[in-house]
């Protein structure tokens, strides 16, 4: 026998949590439980506003439907939708027991929040590794931000993400404010400018890595091995189904670019399984996975270690169930 069960949910999100230029107040998905045969699986799908093209009414109704299919015995194709094909192939994953259960809970630090608590928490790691976003403010504020903490800390290693925000003037212009013996501690810069040729362009005059996030998502991308190019950055929530991720990982390895595994702003369900999936698939890379910290609690399950409340499925809305 299958059932299937959807659940709603909205997580109240740290003030100042901003998404490509717009604060959010909630992070709003939902949550997939498979049974069949006495075994459950769990997914999570959740659109990230400015970033997936599907809204999550959309992304429900199509999974209500697929869900449907699935209740009834058939094996119905995966999703067009990103969102849909992610968090229901890690349900069906989990019910086969293809997911593995380790997980690599380490991650890049996200540098949010208070920045002399940031300092001392990246003080205390051994290697320290950490995610800044660029492209919010000014390139010249930016450059000195990466310029003292790169000073500040002699071990650190930066990743960078400027999400297309900048002209190629504007990247070289933060640039100029990053001492050129600084650079090689940036492990990478993802998409500096609006487009893959002017970020080509800064890579090719500033020396600093390049890494592509938003150009995986396009269309018949496949990776290529080019100049500058470092690192390919994975959102599977953004991505689709395992299968594909899996694919695009294969051809990274083929073309010699390291992958990483990052987050999407999930829940903690989704963010253990990112985890689980980056011990996985890319065992050698750091996932970037350090965002529950804007959140004000778990839900279903938690991430090791955190101190916030965990809400199980129970207490949300089930928006959608069948049994059959």
């Amino acid at each position: 026998m299958r059932g299937a069960t959807l659940f709603s949910y909205s997580i109240p999100l740290e003030s100042g949590t901003v998404l490509r230029d717009r604060r959010v107040k909630a992070r709003n998905g939902l949550l997939v439980r498979l049974t069949e045969s006495h075994r459950e699986g769990w997914g999570e799908i959740a659109p990230l506003p400015g970033f997936s093209a599907e809204t999550q009414s959309e992304a429900q109704f199509a999974a209500a439907g697929w869900l449907e299919s699935w209740c009834q015995g058939e094996q119905p194709a995966e999703s067009q939708l990103p969102s849909v094909a992610f968090g229901l192939s890690c349900a069906l994953a989990e019910l086969a027991g293809e997911l593995p259960s380790a997980g690599n809970y380490d991650s890049a630090m996200l540098c949010t929040g208070d920045p002399d608590e940031l300092f001392n928490r990246l003080h205390e790691q051994t290697r320290p590794v950490a995610k800044m976003k660029v492209g919010r403010y000014e390139p010249v504020r930016d450059g000195m931000m990466v310029n003292l903490l790169l000073e500040a800390l002699p071990d650190l290693t930066l990743r960078l993400d400027a999400n297309r925000q900048w002209s190629l003037e504007k990247a070289l212009q933060f640039a100029r404010f990053v001492s050129i013996e600084l650079r090689p501690r940036i492990a990478f810069l993802e998409e500096p400018c609006r487009t893959p040729q002017e970020s080509r362009e800064f890579a090719r005059q500033t020396r600093i890595a390049l890494a592509w996030d938003e150009s995986v998502r396009e269309e018949n991308y496949r990776p290529v091995a080019e100049p500058f190019l470092r690192t390919i950055v994975i959102k599977p929530m953004l991505t689709g189904s395992l299968t594909r991720i899996r694919a695009l990982l294969a051809q990274a390895e083929q073309a010699g670019i390291s992958a990483v595994i990052s987050s999407s702003v999930e829940s903690s369900l989704g963010l253990t399984q990112l985890a689980r999936i980056a011990a996985w698939l890319t065992p050698s890379s750091l996932p970037g996975l350090d965002t529950l910290g804007l959140m004000q609690h778990q839900l279903e399950r938690s991430w090791p270690g955190c101190s916030l409340a965990l809400i199980p499925a129970g207490e949300l809305e089930a928006v959608w169930q069948r049994w059959s």
